[in-house]
Order: structure tokens, then C-alpha cells, then sequence
């Protein structure tokens, strides 16, 4: 099957896109399923009473707490516990801490706050140096930072510092992780991993622990969905009649991923109303796998079905990766990937 030049279809491999600081700044809102998200529509697990009790704790953080209830003439109002200016959310994959998250940004009423991704704020300081980060950002009222990475000494090490400096100006933070999905015996909660990297900003954050299940597997058959060539043909055919679609070999996306700031992904599929990617194979360097982690979150995020041929997405990492120091991005990436070609 060679690369189409029909109506509606696109390639990735031939957007270059450029992206300015501001814009990059401007882009730090929730993800557009993201974009009503609210206390009231999160739906806590009664299985799980971590969930409510981590929903009612961010209500108050975010200033929608209920109003003390005060008692007769000569009885004492009950004083809430005075909150950490950070929060961090500790749970395995699906169980709503993304939902949480957005639901603080759009709770707070603050006229600063930004939503991002771990890898998103440390790109922002990869294209616009630290300094003029910590500019850009000073004055901040909140920030929320999706999946806080916790396998990279460098990228940490400079989100810690440039914490550091935007809490003594009155940023108050709320952060997530990235832990393993359901697994027992996988050390499935990082609260200890996180507060020993943040050494210095530790005191600063309380944590929640969220237990649940991941609601992107609960109606899965665990694996992803692969398409025949016809099967794929036809897919695209009907992606591109509604809209843009895009079409490209594995292999030719995974080259390109490499010319491009992870930064800039955003930009690589705006448009798009579904990702197709023929002839997947299995990936063996670290450099690339972890590029394709970087996309598929942007496309996750973008909630943009995916189609594929070849190998099954959820087989793209080899055993070693999956056993190695990046297991947790690859997990959630699998999860991910897994949901998005169901949705397709």
C-alpha cells in the first residue's frame, strides 16, 4: 500500500511545525475531554472511598469547600486543617486523577492558572531556556502539572527548581504521577518516589492517595485493535470523508518524531480526526520508544482515534523495555493506545 494522495487524507511526516513561547504558554489549558470537567461530574467508585475522599479534600483546595457549620452563641466554629500550597494526587492509571486535576483548574477563580504535562513544562523550558521560564510563569497563580515524571534526574531536578521558585510568589501547585496501572506487587503508588525527588519542595505538597481500577481497560479485551490493509483502507476512506485523516508508515512517522520538538507534536496532528499508522513493528531503540510515548500522550490527550496495521500497538515495546528504568511511560502508553484503537 503506498502513501495516498486522496481527499481528506494527510501525511504526519510532512507538517513541520513551529510553535513561539506564547504559544506554547497559551496551549497549557486542560485537554479538550477535559475541557467541562468538573467536581460534580467526576464519579467516584464506592468501591474505592479514596476517590470521594480525595474529590472532597480538592473542592476545598480549590476554595469550594462547604461553609463551616457554626453552632449556638457560646459554641466554636470547627477550623479546617489550613491547606499545603500543592497538592499531589497518587493512584494508579484511569482512576479519574486527570478528571480531578481539570476540575481544580476550571474551580479556581484565578485569573493565572495553566495545565500541562510534565513533558510539556519541561519542553517549554528546552525551547525558551530556563530563565525566560521562570518569567513567563512568575505570578502564576496555579499550576497543574499531569503526570509529574519521576525517571529522569536532569527533567526533575528542574521542575524542582523551577517549583522552588514560583511557590515563594504565590503559585499554589497540583500535580498527578505516572504510576503503573493495576498490577499488585508493582509498587503501584510513587507518593515516597515523589517527595524524595522533590526533596526541597516536599514539604510543601500534601498527597492523596486515589485507589480504584483503570477505566480505560473495565470494557477491553486488554488488547489493542490491528486492522487488515482492507479493513484499514476502508477505515481511512471514511475518517477522510468526515474530515482531515492521517495516513503514514510506522516507520516513516517514527523518523520524522525525531526532527520534530516533542513541544511541537501538539501541532503535528492538529486537524486531525484520526491517526492511521501502517506496517507497526516492534520498537528496539530507547530514543524512539520514548519519542512515540511523547506522541501517543498528545493524541490521548486530543482523544484521536487511531487505527493501525502490522503488530499490535500494545506489543510496540519490547520485554526489555517494558522490564526497564521507562516501564511506567511505556504502561501507560500501551493503556492508552489500547483505548484509542477501540475508539476508532
Amino acid at each position: 500500500m503506498t502513501q495516498s494522495t486522496r481527499t481528506g487524507v494527510v501525511h504526519l511526516t510532512d507538517r513541520q511545525p513551529t510553535v513561539s513561547g506564547p504559544e506554547m504558554l497559551a496551549s497549557l489549558v486542560p485537554p479538550p475531554q477535559f475541557d467541562e470537567a468538573t467536581f460534580d461530574s467526576y464519579r467516584a467508585d464506592p468501591a474505592h472511598p479514596s476517590q470521594e475522599e480525595a474529590k472532597q479534600t480538592l473542592m476545598r483546595f480549590s476554595g469550594r469547600g462547604g461553609a463551616v457549620r457554626r453552632g449556638g452563641l457560646f459554641s466554636r466554629a470547627k477550623k479546617e486543617p489550613e491547606m499545603k500550597p500543592g497538592v499531589y494526587l497518587d493512584g494508579g492509571f484511569g482512576v479519574g486523577k486527570t478528571h480531578l486535576l481539570a476540575s481544580i483548574f476550571h474551580a479556581m477563580p484565578v485569573r493565572r492558572k495553566y495545565f500541562g504535562s510534565f513533558i510539556e513544562y519541561t519542553a517549554l523550558v528546552g525551547a525558551l531556556g530556563y530563565k525566560n521560564t521562570v518569567e513567563l510563569l512568575k505570578g502564576a497563580d496555579l499550576l497543574c502539572i499531569d503526570e509529574f515524571e519521576l525517571d529522569d534526574p536532569g527533567d526533575t531536578m528542574v521542575m524542582t527548581r523551577l517549583l522552588g521558585e514560583l511557590v515563594p510568589s504565590g503559585t499554589r501547585l497540583a500535580a498527578t504521577s505516572n504510576t503503573p496501572p493495576n498490577a499488585l506487587g508493582e509498587g503501584r503508588f510513587a507518593a515516597q518516589d515523589f517527595l524524595r525527588e522533590i526533596h526541597a519542595m516536599s514539604d510543601r505538597f500534601q498527597t492523596l492517595r486515589i485507589d480504584g481500577v483503570d477505566f480505560r481497560q473495565r470494557a477491553l479485551d486488554g488488547h489493542a485493535v490491528v486492522l487488515g490493509d482492507d479493513a484499514y483502507a476502508e477505515a481511512s476512506e471514511r475518517a477522510a470523508a468526515a474530515g482531515a485523516a492521517s495516513d503514514d508508515r510506522f516507520d516513516d512517522l517514527i523518523r520524522h518524531l525525531a526532527q520534530v520538538h516533542p513541544s511541537r507534536y501538539i501541532r503535528v496532528i492538529d486537524g486531525i480526526g484520526q491517526v492511521g499508522l501502517r506496517d507497526v513493528r516492534q520498537l528496539t531503540d530507547q530514543s524512539e520508544a520514548l519519542r512515540f510515548v511523547a506522541f501517543v500522550d498528545r493524541v490521548y490527550d486530543a482523544q484521536i482515534p487511531v487505527i493501525a496495521t502490522g503488530r499490535g500497538l500494545d506489543e510496540v515495546f519490547s520485554d526489555e523495555m517494558l522490564a526497564g528504568g521507562y516501564r511506567k511511560k511505556y504502561l501507560r502508553a500501551i493503556s492508552r493506545l489500547n483505548a484509542l484503537t477501540h475508539s476508532a
